[in-house]
């Protein structure tokens, strides 16, 4: 009976998401005969390089960063819209990119789902709200029945905030913030255990904003939902998180608790991320922006990415790439800390 209970115990311990050393390269090369005639090499993009972390269930991890650091990649990665280059994805204790790859695959993917940045390209237009919210429980072959199907997507509509009469309505009838409650109801319908959430509030207004976020709060109160939100808006992070990952240029500089991440930033770039935030109370303190650019993804610096634009760089810094170490409960890469 110990043995029972302790592997009971270590199964509830072990996190619903696991990624470990997870990397994507995208061949970015001019066309072979281009490349020969020209003299040129071959370009490869380090989209995503050796990101690695866990979220246990009923969680939420947000992933912050700048443009083009790497957070959608790393979501399309998670639901298998694009296979690794290296690392694995663990889900509920199994190989997810393996499973993918099966006929089993579809099992797996009714547990997790995708909530698309762009609520007006992620609808299709020419079909009613009821077809598009119906499409994976046919799909999966959960239902079949009309009837069902109709009270289902009903049920769907009223626990995002819309009226079960809003089915017969297409996507064009609708503002931003009620497509993105319609993509919400549509990711739901599986009865998914983790939402991959790229961006879902960056097309919407700020009270729009709110509103869904509230939304997707009480439906993981209510269903034990996992979360993956990825964001660079540091407000609504701060307001959905329970654990924060800082990205630059493909991989995770500082990955820490919410309180801790916002109350005592350890990483020169996270400071300069949460620096660049207007504060209701410094209302005569000089707001800092974000110093430089983000450099050339297909030609890196050497050494640590953030080095030309960090204020502590030294010769270490500029050609020693800082490895992913635990301090009091953080993850962080950088040789100043």
């Amino acid at each position: 009976m110990a043995s029972v209970s302790s592997a009971s115990s270590a199964e509830a311990q072990r996190p619903l998401v696991r990624a470990t050393d997870l990397a994507r390269t995208f061949d970015v090369s001019a066309p072979w005969l281009n490349r020969v005639i020209e003299r040129q090499p071959r370009l490869l993009l380090k989209a995503v390089d050796g990101v690695s972390f866990d979220i246990q269930r009923g969680q939420t991890l947000a992933l912050v960063g700048e443009s083009g650091c790497g957070k959608s990649t790393v979501a399309r990665l998670l639901v298998g819209l694009y296979p690794p280059t290296r690392g694995s994805f663990e889900f509920d204790g199994q190989d997810a990119h393996a499973a993918f790859r099966t006929p089993q695959g579809r099992q797996l993917r009714r547990r997790i789902q995708m909530i698309f940045q762009d609520p007006y390209a992620s609808l299709n237009p020419r079909w009613r709200v009821e077809d598009i919210i119906a499409e994976p429980l046919r799909e999966h072959g959960i239902l079949s029945d009309k009837a069902a199907l109709r009270e289902r997507v009903e049920e769907l509509l009223s626990s995002v905030g819309l009226a079960a009469q809003d089915r017969i309505k297409f996507p064009h009838q609708f503002s931003g913030g009620q497509r993105q409650r319609i993509s919400i109801a549509r990711a739901l319908a599986t009865h998914p255990e983790f939402l991959v959430c790229d961006e879902p509030t960056s097309a919407l207004d700020v009270s729009v904003q709110a509103q869904v976020l509230n939304i997707m709060k009480d439906l993981q109160r209510r269903q034990g939902l996992t979360y993956l939100f990825i964001s660079h808006n540091l407000a609504v992070v701060r307001h959905v998180s329970d654990q924060v990952g800082v990205m630059y240029l493909g991989r995770l500089v500082e990955l820490a608790p919410k309180h801790t991440l916002f109350d005592t930033p350890r990483h020169p770039y996270t400071r300069m991320l949460l620096d660049a935030i207007p504060k209701m109370h410094d209302t005569g303190k000089a707001r800092t922006p974000v110093q430089g650019e983000v450099p050339n993804p297909l030609n890196p610096p050497t050494g640590c990415a953030f080095n030309p634009r960090c204020p502590h760089a030294n010769d270490r810094c500029r050609h020693e790439r800082p490895a992913m170490q635990t301090l009091g409960g953080i993850r962080i890469a950088c040789h100043a800390v």
